[in-house]
């Protein structure tokens, strides 16, 4: 194996940690508005599209870092 080829896979699973990363985030934002939800009902309902825009971001995060990985495998 070419120490090139070496510093591929080592560059993609250091990339692929931003997958994880988005998953911790999609888990804090749920859990922040269900606490909140919990919390107070009534302003629940006016909330749930920044829910879904903070989940978009997050997870918007780990499809570059998959992206990322994916170009370092096969594109470099």
């Amino acid at each position: 194996m070419e120490l090139a080829q070496l510093g591929q896979y080592i560059g993609a699973g250091l990339a692929c940690i931003g997958m994880a990363g988005a998953a911790i985030g999609v888990g804090n934002v749920a859990g922040n508005y269900l606490a909140g939800a919990l919390r107070n009902p009534s302003a629940a309902g006016g909330q749930t599209a920044t829910l879904f825009i903070g989940m978009a971001f997050a997870e918007a995060l780990g499809i570059f870092s998959f992206l990322v990985a994916l170009l370092l495998l096969f594109a470099v």
